[in-house]
Protein backbone atom coordinates (compact mmCIF):
# COMPACT_ATOMS: atom_id res chain seq x y z
CA UNK A 1 0.00 0.00 0.00
CA UNK A 2 1.63 3.47 -1.18
CA UNK A 3 0.29 6.83 0.36
CA UNK A 4 -0.27 9.36 -2.42
CA UNK A 5 -2.08 12.04 -0.39
CA UNK A 6 -2.87 12.87 3.42
CA UNK A 7 -1.93 9.77 6.03
CA UNK A 8 -3.67 6.53 7.42
CA UNK A 9 -2.89 4.14 9.35
CA UNK A 10 -2.58 0.40 8.66
CA UNK A 11 -2.11 -2.21 11.37
CA UNK A 12 1.25 -4.02 11.17
CA UNK A 13 3.39 -6.46 13.46
CA UNK A 14 0.71 -6.11 16.14
CA UNK A 15 0.20 -2.22 16.33
CA UNK A 16 -0.97 0.79 14.15
CA UNK A 17 1.29 2.99 12.48
CA UNK A 18 0.96 5.77 10.56
CA UNK A 19 1.57 5.66 6.82
CA UNK A 20 2.41 9.04 4.80
CA UNK A 21 2.45 10.89 1.43
CA UNK A 22 6.25 9.51 0.30
CA UNK A 23 5.82 5.77 2.11
CA UNK A 24 4.61 2.41 1.73
CA UNK A 25 3.55 -0.01 3.76
CA UNK A 26 4.27 -3.91 3.18
CA UNK A 27 2.39 -6.99 4.93
CA UNK A 28 2.96 -10.45 4.73
CA UNK A 29 0.83 -12.73 3.85
CA UNK A 30 -1.22 -14.73 6.11
CA UNK A 31 -1.77 -12.64 8.80
CA UNK A 32 -4.43 -10.72 10.20
CA UNK A 33 -4.52 -6.95 7.62
CA UNK A 34 -6.56 -3.80 8.69
CA UNK A 35 -6.40 -0.07 7.53
CA UNK A 36 -8.09 2.63 8.97
CA UNK A 37 -8.55 6.80 7.85
CA UNK A 38 -7.31 9.16 10.52
CA UNK A 39 -10.58 10.96 11.46
CA UNK A 40 -11.25 14.40 9.84
CA UNK A 41 -7.79 14.01 7.47
CA UNK A 42 -7.46 12.86 3.92
CA UNK A 43 -5.99 10.03 2.61
CA UNK A 44 -5.27 8.52 -0.60
CA UNK A 45 -3.60 5.59 -1.77
CA UNK A 46 -3.43 2.85 -3.75
CA UNK A 47 -2.84 -0.92 -3.07
CA UNK A 48 -1.49 -4.39 -5.15
CA UNK A 49 -2.30 -7.41 -3.48
CA UNK A 50 -0.79 -10.87 -3.93
CA UNK A 51 -2.46 -14.49 -3.54
CA UNK A 52 0.41 -16.09 -2.25
CA UNK A 53 0.60 -19.93 -1.62
CA UNK A 54 2.56 -21.82 1.07
CA UNK A 55 4.31 -23.40 -1.70
CA UNK A 56 5.33 -20.04 -4.02
CA UNK A 57 8.56 -17.92 -2.97
CA UNK A 58 7.31 -15.05 -0.96
CA UNK A 59 7.23 -11.51 -1.84
CA UNK A 60 8.58 -10.43 1.73
CA UNK A 61 11.81 -11.74 2.54
CA UNK A 62 14.05 -10.83 5.50
CA UNK A 63 14.99 -7.65 4.30
CA UNK A 64 11.52 -6.40 3.28
CA UNK A 65 10.43 -3.30 5.28
CA UNK A 66 7.23 -3.03 6.71
CA UNK A 67 7.28 0.64 6.77
CA UNK A 68 9.26 2.83 4.55
CA UNK A 69 9.90 5.57 1.67
CA UNK A 70 8.24 4.70 -1.72
CA UNK A 71 6.69 7.54 -4.59
CA UNK A 72 3.66 5.74 -4.89
CA UNK A 73 2.42 7.83 -8.16
CA UNK A 74 4.81 5.43 -10.48
CA UNK A 75 2.71 2.60 -8.94
CA UNK A 76 -0.92 4.43 -9.26
CA UNK A 77 -0.46 5.04 -12.47
CA UNK A 78 0.80 1.75 -13.51
CA UNK A 79 -2.41 0.30 -12.09
CA UNK A 80 -4.49 3.28 -13.88
CA UNK A 81 -3.19 1.84 -17.00
CA UNK A 82 -3.59 -1.83 -15.71
CA UNK A 83 -7.40 -0.29 -15.69
CA UNK A 84 -8.03 1.12 -18.62
CA UNK A 85 -6.47 -1.49 -20.71
CA UNK A 86 -8.92 -4.45 -19.50
CA UNK A 87 -11.99 -1.83 -20.03
CA UNK A 88 -11.29 -1.19 -23.24
CA UNK A 89 -12.79 -2.69 -26.40
CA UNK A 90 -10.57 -5.52 -27.76
CA UNK A 91 -8.51 -4.76 -25.40
CA UNK A 92 -5.74 -6.64 -22.93
CA UNK A 93 -3.26 -7.37 -25.39
CA UNK A 94 -1.13 -5.55 -22.84
CA UNK A 95 -2.08 -6.18 -19.78
CA UNK A 96 1.03 -8.59 -18.72
CA UNK A 97 3.11 -5.16 -19.61
CA UNK A 98 1.38 -3.33 -16.80
CA UNK A 99 1.32 -6.29 -14.29
CA UNK A 100 4.88 -6.59 -14.74
CA UNK A 101 5.50 -2.73 -14.35
CA UNK A 102 3.67 -2.97 -11.11
CA UNK A 103 5.08 -6.06 -10.01
CA UNK A 104 8.73 -4.03 -10.80
CA UNK A 105 7.35 -1.09 -8.45
CA UNK A 106 6.24 -3.78 -5.59
CA UNK A 107 9.69 -6.02 -6.14
CA UNK A 108 11.76 -2.41 -5.43
CA UNK A 109 10.17 -1.70 -2.37
CA UNK A 110 9.93 -5.50 -0.79
CA UNK A 111 13.22 -6.18 -2.02
CA UNK A 112 15.22 -3.61 -2.38
CA UNK A 113 18.71 -2.96 -2.94
CA UNK A 114 21.49 -3.11 -0.30
CA UNK A 115 24.16 0.07 -0.44
CA UNK A 116 25.41 -1.65 3.20
CA UNK A 117 24.75 -5.16 2.88
CA UNK A 118 26.12 -5.84 6.58
CA UNK A 119 21.95 -5.69 7.44
CA UNK A 120 21.46 -8.18 4.73
CA UNK A 121 24.10 -10.81 6.18
CA UNK A 122 22.93 -9.79 9.29
CA UNK A 123 19.55 -11.16 8.82
CA UNK A 124 20.50 -14.09 6.38
CA UNK A 125 22.29 -15.31 9.48
CA UNK A 126 19.65 -15.11 11.91
CA UNK A 127 17.06 -16.20 9.67
CA UNK A 128 18.83 -19.55 9.95
CA UNK A 129 19.25 -19.66 13.98
CA UNK A 130 15.93 -18.24 15.02
CA UNK A 131 16.08 -20.73 18.11
CA UNK A 132 19.10 -19.09 18.97
CA UNK A 133 18.69 -16.40 22.44
CA UNK A 134 19.39 -13.15 20.25
CA UNK A 135 19.41 -9.52 21.94
CA UNK A 136 20.74 -6.93 20.74
CA UNK A 137 24.08 -6.84 22.25
CA UNK A 138 24.79 -10.47 20.00
CA UNK A 139 22.66 -8.64 17.06
CA UNK A 140 24.84 -5.76 16.62
CA UNK A 141 28.14 -7.88 17.41
CA UNK A 142 27.05 -10.24 14.67
CA UNK A 143 26.70 -7.06 12.32
CA UNK A 144 29.73 -5.57 13.67
CA UNK A 145 27.99 -2.21 14.31
CA UNK A 146 26.85 -0.66 17.68
CA UNK A 147 23.34 -1.00 18.91
CA UNK A 148 22.43 2.71 18.20
CA UNK A 149 23.90 2.26 14.83
CA UNK A 150 22.04 -1.33 14.24
CA UNK A 151 18.75 0.58 15.78
CA UNK A 152 18.87 3.62 13.60
CA UNK A 153 19.93 1.11 10.20
CA UNK A 154 17.58 -0.61 10.81
CA UNK A 155 14.69 1.76 11.44
CA UNK A 156 15.62 3.44 8.50
CA UNK A 157 15.73 0.38 5.90
CA UNK A 158 13.22 -1.52 7.63
CA UNK A 159 10.84 0.36 9.80
CA UNK A 160 11.34 -1.45 12.56
CA UNK A 161 13.89 -1.99 15.45
CA UNK A 162 16.10 -4.85 15.66
CA UNK A 163 13.97 -6.52 17.98
CA UNK A 164 11.10 -6.35 16.39
CA UNK A 165 12.52 -7.46 12.94
CA UNK A 166 13.92 -10.23 14.88
CA UNK A 167 10.08 -11.08 16.05
CA UNK A 168 9.14 -10.73 12.97
CA UNK A 169 10.92 -13.51 11.71
CA UNK A 170 10.47 -15.21 14.06
CA UNK A 171 6.50 -15.38 13.38
CA UNK A 172 6.73 -15.88 9.91
CA UNK A 173 8.75 -19.34 10.63
CA UNK A 174 6.40 -20.24 12.90
CA UNK A 175 3.67 -19.51 10.24
CA UNK A 176 5.37 -21.58 8.08
CA UNK A 177 5.94 -24.40 10.22
CA UNK A 178 2.65 -24.46 11.92
CA UNK A 179 1.14 -24.57 8.39
CA UNK A 180 3.76 -27.65 6.87
CA UNK A 181 4.58 -29.62 9.94
CA UNK A 182 2.46 -31.25 12.66
CA UNK A 183 4.85 -30.66 14.99
CA UNK A 184 3.79 -29.49 18.39
CA UNK A 185 2.83 -25.94 19.71
CA UNK A 186 5.61 -26.39 22.27
CA UNK A 187 8.18 -27.55 19.51
CA UNK A 188 7.67 -24.93 16.85
CA UNK A 189 7.98 -22.22 19.89
CA UNK A 190 11.35 -23.41 20.75
CA UNK A 191 12.36 -23.72 17.06
CA UNK A 192 11.80 -20.06 16.88
CA UNK A 193 13.65 -19.23 20.07
CA UNK A 194 11.05 -19.15 22.53
CA UNK A 195 11.32 -21.36 25.56
CA UNK A 196 7.66 -20.62 26.68
CA UNK A 197 4.73 -22.14 24.42
CA UNK A 198 2.81 -19.45 26.57
CA UNK A 199 5.23 -16.50 25.95
CA UNK A 200 5.02 -17.52 22.16
CA UNK A 201 1.17 -18.12 21.74
CA UNK A 202 0.67 -14.53 23.11
CA UNK A 203 3.19 -13.00 20.82
CA UNK A 204 1.76 -14.62 18.21
CA UNK A 205 -1.40 -13.53 18.42
CA UNK A 206 -0.32 -10.08 18.98
CA UNK A 207 1.59 -10.35 15.78
CA UNK A 208 -1.15 -12.86 13.34
CA UNK A 209 -3.55 -11.85 14.85
CA UNK A 210 -5.14 -15.40 16.09
CA UNK A 211 -3.79 -18.02 17.99
CA UNK A 212 -1.27 -20.97 16.43
CA UNK A 213 -3.38 -23.75 16.97
CA UNK A 214 -6.06 -21.54 15.16
CA UNK A 215 -3.45 -20.69 12.24
CA UNK A 216 -2.82 -23.81 11.76
CA UNK A 217 -6.57 -25.12 11.68
CA UNK A 218 -6.86 -22.34 9.64
CA UNK A 219 -4.03 -23.59 7.04
CA UNK A 220 -5.71 -26.91 5.91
Amino acid sequence: MACLEGEGQVLADGRWQTIRVGQACLLPPFVTNAFKKIEGKPWRFCWVRYIESKESNPIVSEISPVVGSFHGWSLARAIQGLIEETESVGGQAATHHWIELMHGYVMSFAQPHQSDNRLWKLWNVVEQNLEQDWTLQSLSQLACLSEEHLRRLCKKQLGRSPVQHLTFLRMQKACSLLATTEDKIEVIAKAVGYRSAFHFSNVFSKWVGCRPSEHRKASY
